[in-house]
């Protein structure tokens, strides 16, 4: 009953059926029963909940093996980790895997939604449901992957926008897979798309799996180059943001933003599944190097512009991986603050979704606005920091903008104003 495990279990609700949400965590499941969200910032999940939870369509519980056996179909949304080598930790998916076994009934459908490498559908879980449980895929219960393809923030609206990617271990798993998301899902008209929005079949779970990862590796692949044009831009006295804008009036080209940082749940992670089963894919090893170096290099060239980062005070404005989104997964704010450390800088760190207690709970020292400060990166795209101005921190001397989101014209009379890739 995660920040994309939820959403799905009250659309399920909205759609009529009654859901069993399984968590591990006691505190999300009194949260949720009480008909609140256990966490902040998911557009309509305020509003929605406490109908679903009032009309007994959603209820949580910790026992995922007793709801499992209270339902039809089973859908598995748990974190899949991967460490510092690439190495996938499938720890919480085979303890959930276990459970799911141990309560799955004949008749079921179970689909997983998480993030999977090519071939884990097939070859890890497959075999563990069916040890677990006793029972055979096809003779006894379908199983498919079907991934998540939301953002955190605007799962409903995405949702409804995205089409709903279905692939069986079996030809028949599928079907009944199609069957279960074309009655919990409702799509909006794409005209863009060459077939019409709604679930599409993938044919196998390979091809789903691989779906997943190549949309959210091809970003992370995209952005490494953009990095490495932004790079190239600033040494030779190029402005990165008009070629891209240049480049992109052209219908083939597509080059996304530069920036400080890839973070979040998603791109710097998926790249890394992906090349645990082909580690032969150079373009993606050399893309997710690329856009790691980032911060450090973004450190870097604000160090060139002051001369020395020793005995400076900086503020780091965003400790969240994006703007507007309240989670710091993979956040590019800890390598950040690192680098200005390791240069004897002085971090503050400010973000307006964050109290002072909470960022000190992650090791920050706030920063509050007003405060003097010799420089400031900004690491976030939060809207609050478009009111910003150099009043808001006394003494700035140079100001980088790392998401190309400020107005030069505001900063730049006041003191030095950079951007990656110009």
């Amino acid at each position: 009953m995660g920040k994309i495990g939820l959403p799905l279990a009250v659309q399920f609700a909205r759609k009529g059926h009654k859901v069993f949400g399984a968590d591990i965590d006691p505190e999300s499941v009194s949260l949720i029963n009480a008909g609140r969200a256990p966490f902040p910032n998911e557009a309509h999940l305020d509003e929605y909940i406490p109908n679903e939870v009032a009309a007994g369509r959603l209820t949580a519980t910790t026992d995922t093996s007793d709801a499992v056996s209270a339902s039809d179909v089973v859908v598995v949304v748990v974190p899949l980790f991967v460490d510092h080598e690439g190495q996938p930790d499938f720890s919480a998916m085979d303890s959930a895997t276990a459970d799911v076994a141990r309560g799955l009934r004949a008749g079921s459908l179970v689909s997983y939604e998480t993030t999977l490498p090519v071939g884990t559908t097939r070859n890890r879980l497959l075999p563990h449901l069916e040890k677990g449980s006793g029972l055979q895929v096809d003779r006894d219960f379908s199983l498919v992957f079907s991934p998540e393809r939301v953002l955190t923030g605007r799962v409903f609206s995405d949702l409804r926008r995205y089409p709903k990617l279905v692939g069986g271990v079996t030809t028949a798993s599928e079907v009944q897979g199609l069957d279960f998301y074309k009655s919990v899902l409702d799509f909006d008209e794409r005209p863009d798309l060459p077939q019409p929005n709604g679930v599409w079949a993938m044919g196998n779970s390979e091809s789903a799996e691989m779906a997943k990862l190549a949309e959210t590796t091809y970003r992370d692949v995209n952005i490494g180059l953009a990095n490495q044009f932004a790079l190239y831009a600033e040494a030779n006295g190029i402005n990165i943001g008009s070629v891209i804008e240049a480049c992109n009036s052209q219908p083939y080209s597509h080059i996304h933003n530069p920036g400080i940082a890839v973070g979040g749940h998603c791109i710097p992670v998926y790249p890394r599944l992906y090349l645990w089963t082909d580690p032969n894919a150079t373009i993606v090893t050399a893309a997710r190097h690329a856009n790691a170096q980032m911060p450090e290099r973004t450190v870097d060239r604000l160090e060139q512009e002051m001369t020395s980062l020793d005995g400076t005070t900086v503020v780091v404005l965003g400790a969240a991986y994006r703007g507007g989104v309240k989670e710091t997964a993979l956040s590019g704010v800890f390598p950040t603050a690192r680098a200005l450390q390791s240069r004897g800088a002085r971090v503050l760190v400010h973000d307006p979704l964050f109290t002072d207690s909470e960022l000190q709970e992650i090791s920050f020292r706030p920063f509050r606005r007003g405060e003097h400060a010799d420089a400031l990166i900004l690491q976030a795209d939060h809207d609050e920091y478009l009111a910003w101005t150099p009043q808001d921190v006394p003494g700035v001397q140079v100001a980088l903008d790392g998401r190309a989101f400020l107005s030069e014209e505001v900063w730049k009379p006041s003191c030095t104003f950079i951007r990656i890739g110009n």
